[in-house]
This record gives structure tokens, sequence and C-alpha cells, in this order.
């Protein structure tokens, strides 16, 4: 299995340093009691976990009302979603290349106008709808990117890719498969509070904090998410921390740019922390997409 969305910060090239600093009873025992992703995104920790291990519960959250409408329509109905999803993409491949661009600020029209009257809270045809508007969108949007103006409307720009790839049908049914047995939860990452256990793992892939005022490209939610909010999130690591979870979080190094920055280090002093190389994709600079480190943070 493998992320049915492109998603900035997605996890995939990081897999094998994550799957080496395992905790050693998961790894030995090839299952995991009850897992929590609190920011599942693009969910490739998760994909890779569920093919590899025995997972008993698993609780996956995410603040983007649409990403969570997108997990749960696969969860629930994907032929529903890949039926319109299907003819999104032949009306698209049937178009020019200037008849395409105009279908795609169509299509980005209709979701934003979508959002400001759709129901979130109940499930509907409107969120199968939605979904593959989103699915469409990422696929030919500019760099695959999701990024919402202040008023939380999706404003990435066209991407004219010649050939884009929608979706795999084996992927998305492996994925509806995987998503039996799990919760997906739309929310803040407080709202694990609730399910942490003691035999929990956790894993926490929050929104990178920028390593510089360029790189701050993107907002998933409208709020985005700030200093104020890594702080947050550090005390909820502490506490969960105690309550005997196993956590394991993942952000960018801000020492890559500046050395003296000592941001994550103060704000998880006492825990493990360590910087493991990684490729960046998605850049507006071609040239700044090189190896950089990142941080992999855990308690154990």
């Amino acid at each position: 299995m493998r992320p049915f969305l492109k998603w900035a910060g997605g996890k995939s090239q990081l897999l094998e340093h994550f799957a080496a600093r395992l905790p050693e009873p998961i790894k030995q025992s090839k299952s995991i009691p009850r897992y929590l992703e609190p920011f599942v995104g693009g969910g490739a920790m998760f994909f890779y976990l569920k093919t590899n291990f025995q997972i008993g519960q698993a609780y996956l959250f995410d603040i983007n009302p649409d990403l969570i409408i997108c997990y749960q329509v696969i969860q629930k109905n994907p032929h529903a979603l890949l039926k319109i999803l299907d003819h999104l993409i032949f009306a698209y491949e049937a178009k020019s290349k200037e008849e395409r661009k105009a279908f795609y600020y169509q299509i980005r029209d209709l979701f934003n106008r979508q959002a400001k009257s759709m129901d979130r809270q109940v499930y509907s045809k409107e969120w199968v709808e939605r979904a593959a508007w989103l699915i469409f969108l990422n696929k030919t949007c500019y760099n695959g990117l999701f990024r919402l103006n202040q008023k939380g409307e999706f404003n990435v720009p066209y991407g004219q890719y010649k050939k884009p790839k929608f979706y795999d049908h084996d992927n998305i049914t492996q994925i509806y498969q995987a998503l039996q047995n799990t919760e997906i939860i739309w929310g803040d990452f407080t709202a694990a509070d609730y399910y942490v256990t003691k035999d929990s793992f956790i894993y926490l892939d929050p929104p990178y904090r920028p390593l510089n005022q360029t790189s701050n490209f993107t907002s998933y939610s409208k709020g985005g998410f700030s200093d104020l909010d890594q702080q947050r999130l550090a005390t909820h690591f502490q506490k969960w921390d105690q309550k005997g979870a196993y956590l394991m979080l993942s952000n960018s190094d801000p020492k890559n740019e500046d050395l003296n920055d000592h941001f994550f280090d103060n704000l998880y002093k006492g825990y493990k922390i360590e910087r493991v190389p990684a490729k960046r994709y998605i850049n507006c600079n071609a040239q700044k997409r090189g190896a950089i480190n990142e941080l992999i943070i855990r308690n154990y």
C-alpha cells in the first residue's frame, strides 16, 4: 500500500528509518495492540505498519476535514468514489491542453463553493463527490500541494502535467481493506487524548516548522500550525509519555538553516533526538530539493 494522495511532507522516503526505530516489543511480536496517528496526512506510516504488522486497534486523526472525508469515503464506499473519479478523468483526458486548464479551475471552484454549505458531520453522497474532487485536484494541481487561503479556500494553481496518474485500483482496494476496523476522526491532535493507553504506539507527524520564511509555502488547515502549536504538542507528548505510550515524532531540523536554532532540542530535552537525511521533493526551486536532515524524536 502507498498513499493515494501526494501530500507535502509525506513520509514514504523515511519509512526505512522509522522501521529501524520501532519499539523492540513491536519488532519482536510483529504486532501493535493500539496505534494512534494524530496527523495522518498521506498515511504512509499507517499503510506501512498495516502491511507489515498486526494492528489491534487503529485511530487516525487530522484537522483537515477534506482529508478525513477522503479517508472515510474510501473506508465506506470506494466503488462510488472511483465511479465519479473515472467520469472526471474521462472528461479531463478528452480535452485539449487549454481546455484541461479551464476544467481544473471549474472543479476547483465547485470544490470551494461546496465547502460553504456541506455538512461535514453527517456522511452523505456529497462526501463521495468531494473526495473525488480532492483526488482529482491533488493529481492535477501544482506540485500536488494542499493549501488554503485565509478564507479557507483551496487556491493551488493548475499543474500542467502531461499524464497525471490519478489512482491505482488495487491500491485503493488495499487501502479500503486496511481502513476496516479503523476509527477515522476529524479533529485537532488533542482529540487523541481519550484514546491513549499504556500499550499504545503513537506516531506524530505535525505540519513541519518552516526552515525559513520562504519555505512556509503551505497551510493544511485555515489556522496553520505555529510555534505555539508545536509547544502545545510537546506538552501532550510529555503527557502521553507519562501514560506509558511509545511515542515517535518527526519534524524539520531547524539546524539545516541555523546551527544555533535549538527550538526542538529544547522542546524535547530529555528525549531521544536523532537527525536523519531526507529529500524535500515539494519546493518551487528545483535546486533546493536536495538532501537535508529531519528529526526523529522518541521517548524510548
